[in-house]
């Protein structure tokens, strides 16, 4: 097992990165399909992105689910535990507001 020596190096190791908080941030507005995402992050390798999921998903962050019919689909979800990122998740994108607006970036939204 990891060792840590704080709560913030332990955080960080689960959710940072470049494409996590991302992936995060999306995924706390509703349920997202694969394809939505990569549409949502257009400067994502579809190989980094799956691997980021898989890893949500194996410390409990994501869930995948599977669902059968016509047209199956797979859609990822927040867990419990990653609903409790809400408020970190809300926090950070109005920073990252703040910051834009202080330096007169504007933001490609796909």
């Amino acid at each position: 097992m990891k060792r840590y020596h704080c709560a913030a190096e332990l955080a960080v190791d689960l959710i940072g990165g470049k494409w996590k908080p991302v992936i995060l941030a999306h995924l706390k507005e509703g349920a997202h399909r694969y394809g939505e995402l990569r549409r949502r992050m257009p400067g994502v390798s579809e190989k980094m992105l799956t691997q980021q999921l898989r890893e949500l998903a194996a410390d409990g962050i994501v869930r995948r689910e599977e669902f059968d019919g016509r047209v199956p689909h797979v859609e990822y979800h927040l867990t419990e535990v990653g609903e409790e990122l809400r408020p970190v998740l809300q926090a950070l994108y109005e920073w990252g507001e703040r910051r834009a607006a202080d330096r007169g970036i504007t933001f490609d939204r796909p």
